[in-house]
Formats: structure tokens, C-alpha cells, sequence
């Protein structure tokens, strides 16, 4: 199924319009959030530079470790690097989780 407004009036597909929607849908899912433990039950979960704040990479980290449930007990987001000290594009949320 090819969406109509996709289209130009002589019927062609218009690529120029497409190819960017197409491009963040496809980046979207590339990103990817690390843990690593804390403690008994307790992650940090730093998430990935990403051109806003989403908490989404880090959910399904923590719905990975933790399929029972999980309660985040620290949020930090910042801008620039996930430690504050390099300089890279994005902003990177972490997190503390505790798994129920």
C-alpha cells in the first residue's frame, strides 16, 4: 500500500519526502541501552545519545532484566555524554531500576 500523499499529481512516488521518514524509523530501532549490576537486584541502565529525551531504549532493557516488574529509583538525563565529561551529540537518560 503505497500512501497518497507520497504521491505527486502526475502519480510519481516523491523519494525526497519519504527518505526521511524512513530514515528515523529505521535509526529508531538501532539504538540500544547497556546495563550492568549494581547489586542484589538494583541495575544501572545508561541509555543512548538520542536527539530527545526517551526513556524508551532504557524500558526495554529493563523490561528484559526484569519481567516481573521493576521500579526506577534514579532518573539523570543529560545532555551531551551519559557521564558529563566527553562531548557527544544527544541526550542521554540513565537509569537506577530495582526489579520487583
Amino acid at each position: 500500500m503505497i500512501l497518497r500523499w507520497c504521491r505527486t499529481q502526475d502519480g510519481h512516488l516523491e523519494i525526497v519526502r519519504l527518505f526521511p521518514v524512513l530514515a528515523i524509523l529505521m535509526l529508531a530501532g538501532c539504538v540500544e541501552a547497556a546495563a550492568s549490576r549494581v547489586g542484589d537486584r538494583t541495575f544501572r541502565i545508561e541509555g543512548p545519545g538520542l536527539p530527545a529525551e526517551s526513556t524508551a531504549p532504557n524500558r526495554r532493557v529493563a523490561e528484559r532484566l526484569c519481567p516481573k516488574g521493576y521500579r526506577v529509583i534514579d532518573q539523570i538525563a543529560r545532555r551531551n555524554t551519559p557521564d558529563g565529561i566527553r562531548d557527544e551529540d544527544g541526550i542521554f537518560t540513565n537509569w537506577t531500576i530495582r526489579c520487583i
